[in-house]
C-alpha cells in the first residue's frame, strides 16, 4: 500500500473528528467512565484490527485510551490507517 503525501494526509485527516497528526502517525484519545470501560473499548477494537490485519498502538491510562495508527511497513500513513480510524470511530459510537 502506498504511503500518502502531505496533502492527501491533510485531506483525509480533516474528514476525521478528533484525530491529530503526530509525526508519521495519527492519534486520538478516547475517554470513558473508568478503567473497566477503557478495557471494554480496547476489546471492541481488537476484532476490527484483526479483521483488517492492521493493528494500532494502544495505551490505557485509567479512563483514557490513546490510539495511534501508522503503517509501520511503509514508514508512514496509508489509506489503510484512515480506514481503520474511521472504523474505530464508528465502534466508539
Amino acid at each position: 500500500m502506498a504511503r500518502l503525501d502531505e496533502d492527501e494526509i491533510a485531506r483525509r485527516l480533516s474528514a476525521l473528528e478528533g484525530w491529530a497528526l503526530e509525526g508519521n502517525a495519527i492519534t486520538k484519545q478516547f475517554t470513558g467512565a473508568d478503567f473497566a470501560g477503557s478495557v471494554e473499548f480496547v476489546n471492541r477494537l481488537a476484532p476490527i484490527a484483526e479483521d483488517m490485519n492492521h493493528h494500532p498502538d494502544l495505551a490505557i491510562a485509567w479512563n483514557t485510551v490513546t490510539v495511534t495508527i501508522s503503517t509501520h511497513s511503509e514508514g508512514g500513513l496509508t489509506a489503510l490507517d484512515f480506514e481503520l480510524a474511521g472504523r474505530i470511530d464508528a465502534s466508539a459510537g
